[in-house]
């Protein structure tokens, strides 16, 4: 044995566990997918080689190999979900975090419960109980019938509303972004607000040009990881629908649809064109996030 490998051997073996974790569980099921994404597979006969065809069907189709629209419905839904629902969370949660970073009383106890829906919100407990608080006899049309004398709608049945209702839920998680805008608070130094101060600049003014700008990294920093969160939504879309995407398809987000082709119609070789078909979409974004973030991020150095 080479004495390089002697001289680290210790090291190889602790990384073994995560290498073998790696190579088995994450590395051969993606490069097997892309394997399946040209075929036609059932699950229960051997895969057989399709070419393109699966991306055919996806964005085009003929006579003999009909387009798939509950596919680009699917996606359609899917980009309205994350571009109402990012923005709507990343807002709430930086104003959350702005009443947090104020010097009251309890304020560990009060960033301790608002960070708790996070926790909770991407569970199948909390998607069952938002689903029976808008049904046409939940909570909120009870308490709209009983303040307003209105007669609302069934909102997680009706196609107009079922979706908001998802970013409603989805807005309502914002713990996560909400923390790391409390920790970006912090490192601005109070110096600006001083100084600002003392020029008459008042909240709004100071607001926008100290504090927005110098969370400029921040808030990139969270919408991008928000925004590929949003892409792969599945819960909540899945038990607020009872698995099916309805109404009419309103809810029918690209990984539910993504399950529905791979674990309900048995058509694995399509589901995991579609995988790959999302990957590419999220690196796309995220790469045009990435290139429009140089006129828009300031990291303090002039970079």
């Amino acid at each position: 044995m080479p004495k390089k490998i002697q001289d680290h051997a210790s090291s190889y073996l602790f990384l073994a566990p995560w290498l073998i974790g790696f190579f088995v569980f994450t590395l051969y099921p993606m490069m097997y997918s892309f394997y399946l994404s040209f075929t036609s597979y059932n699950v229960l006969q051997p895969p057989k080689w399709i070419g393109l065809r699966n991306l055919f069907i996806m964005f085009a189709g003929n006579t003999e190999y009909p387009r798939d629209t509950r596919f680009l419905n699917s996606l359609f839904v899917t980009l309205r979900f994350v571009f109402i629902s990012v923005p709507l969370k990343l807002i709430f949660a930086l104003a959350v975090a702005m009443l947090m970073n104020q010097k009251l009383k309890l304020i560990p106890f009060y960033r301790t419960i608002y960070y708790i829906p996070t926790l909770l919100g991407g569970s199948v407990a909390i998607a069952v109980l938002w689903r029976r608080l808008f049904a046409a006899d939940g909570v909120i049309n009870a308490i709209l019938r009983g303040l307003f004398n209105a007669n609302p709608p069934a909102w997680i049945s009706n196609p107009k509303y079922a979706l908001y209702t998802l970013i409603l839920l989805a807005v309502w998680q914002f713990g996560s972004p909400m923390i790391i805008f409390l920790a970006g608070l912090k490192q601005i130094p109070q110096e600006y607000y001083e100084a600002a101060s003392m020029d008459g600049a008042g909240k709004t003014r100071q607001f926008f040009s100290i504090t927005l700008p110098s969370l400029s990294p921040i808030i990139f920093f969270n919408m991008v990881m928000q925004m590929i969160s949003a892409f792969q939504s599945f819960t909540q879309a899945f038990i607020v629908s009872g698995g099916q995407g309805g109404p009419l398809d309103s809810t029918m987000f690209y990984s539910l649809y993504l399950y529905l082709k791979g674990f309900a119609f048995y058509e694995m070789g399509y589901a995991s064109a579609m995988a790959w078909v999302l990957l590419l979409i999220i690196a796309a974004l995220t790469a045009l996030t990435f290139r429009l973030s140089g006129a828009l991020v300031s990291y303090g150095g002039g970079e």
